[in-house]
This record gives C-alpha cells, structure tokens and sequence, in this order.
C-alpha cells in the first residue's frame, strides 16, 4: 500500500472518531409542546438562551395538546410542555408522567370578521358569545384537533348549551396557525389563544370581539416523562430544561418576550 493510500485511511480513521466522538457528546432533548409556543415565537426567543446556559439543545415537537400528550404517553419526547390542565393531570395521574409543574398563563380570545354577523362585539361573555353565534347560523372554525384550545372551546359550548354541528360549524383539524388563516378567509369566527394571535399577520378583516371573561384564562404546565415506563427518557437534561423554566431567569426570559411591545405569556411558576 501507497504511504498516499495509509495517510488517506489513517485520516478518514481519524475523522470518523473525532465525528462519532463529537456526536456521541452533543446533548438535546425533545420537547412535545403546543403550537402556541412553536408559532408566536416563544422558543424562538427562550431556547437559545436555556441552551447558552445549559449547553443543551431542545428539539421542539410542536402540535396540538392531545397530540403531545399521546407523544409522551408513547416515549416520543423526554418532556411535554402543554395546556390542558385536566388532560396534564390525567396524564400524571396515570403514571405517563413524573410530576407537573405551572409555567406560564394568558389567555384565549373570540376573534371573528369585522361586519359581527352574530353581533358578540365587545361582550365578555364567552359562553353566552358562542350561544348567539350559534343561534345565528354564523360560520365557526374550530380546530377540531383534540389541542388545549379545542378542549377550552367544547367547555365553552357545553356550558352554552350548545352541541354545535351543521354548515356553519367547521371543524378543521388543522393547528392555530393555519386555523386563524382558513377563518380568514372564510371569514368565521373562531377561539385562539391571544399570543398566537398577536404574533399573526393575515388577519385581513378579523378582530377580537370577545375577550376578558375568567373561563377563557389559559395556563401552561410542563412535565417529564415518566422514565420508569421509557428507560430512555434523559431525565436528567430534561429535568434542567424543567427547572430553568421555572427558575428565576427561566421566569424572566419568558416575561420579556414580547410583540409590538405587547407581552405574550406571563410567568407564574413562583407563585404556583
């Protein structure tokens, strides 16, 4: 063999162990969360500060709450971050995960097109908005996607009274997202939570219409999975990620995002 041929084998030797080497080193966890958090920009802003910190990356499965719920329950993630308070506990209290713990809050609102078919303007009444949307035949988008906001919207039409079904209501299946665009354009009026909301921009002829009722308050929690069901949960990197949420700069990172100057989620893990 050719001293070319041995330095040639001896390198790509050397670079497949500098490479396994580096891989076997570099730390992330995965994180199923809520598309609110993926689409207005939260981890845009809070990850890369946890990883500057911690050296540990978050790879962000975003999706509606029941999604990631069912994505834990199955081991798929190391880390849920969610909300859907009832669901969190069920899933705590079933043994998917270790133990949960309240993040942040803020709110959902009614948005809907700017002639108001239903004539729900400016009511603070969720429940009661929903009734007369109804009554009125006025089209109604819903995710329809098992997510938190779609679970706070069925609370809302069962305590309305109503079990919405017909041409005016559209159940999508889709995220917020794409959900606040399809309302767009249709226009229908539909729940979203208000940070995703501010951080849309094809609002076109849609506003909030209902807002400020306490059942349309929005709280998030987060929880590790339960490493007792699925061994490979890195629990000690997914606990950081846990307890920097919820420390002091974890708290302030996330009360400093905000979107023409309006702030997104306010931190309550102290006083929780």
């Amino acid at each position: 063999m050719s001293f070319l041929a041995r330095t040639f084998i001896a390198g790509a030797i050397a670079l497949g162990t500098f490479t396994g080497t580096a891989a076997a080193q570099e730390r992330f966890i995965t994180v199923a969360s809520t598309t609110s958090t993926e689409q207005s920009g939260l981890f845009g802003h809070i990850l890369p500060i946890f990883k500057a910190r911690t050296g540990i990356e978050v790879r962000v499965i975003a999706q509606g709450t029941g999604q990631a719920l069912d994505t834990g329950r199955r081991g798929d993630a190391d880390v849920v971050f969610v909300h859907a308070k009832a669901a969190e506990q069920q899933f705590v209290g079933e043994g998917h995960g270790v133990e949960r713990k309240e993040v942040m809050y803020n709110d959902f609102v009614i948005v809907g097109p700017g002639e108001d078919p239903a004539g729900i303007r400016g009511g603070n009444d969720a429940a009661a908005a929903l009734k007369k949307i109804a009554d009125a035949g006025a089209t109604f988008a819903s995710r329809g996607d098992k997510s938190g906001t779609h679970q706070a919207e069925l609370a809302l039409w069962k305590e309305a009274g109503v079990a919405p079904s017909g041409s005016w209501y559209r159940e999508l299946g889709t995220g917020m997202g794409p959900t606040l665009n399809t309302s767009a354009e249709m226009p229908a009026y539909t729940l979203t939570d208000r940070a995703t909301w501010l951080s849309f921009q094809n609002r076109r002829g849609l506003e909030i219409v209902v807002e400020g009722d306490p059942k349309l308050f929005n709280q998030y929690g987060v929880i590790l999975v339960n490493p007792e069901k699925h061994p490979h949960v890195k629990v000690d990197d997914g606990t950081a990620f846990i307890d920097w949420l919820v420390s002091p700069e974890g708290q302030d990172a996330i009360a400093e995002y905000r979107i023409g100057g309006e702030q997104l989620f306010f931190p309550n893990a102290r006083t929780n």
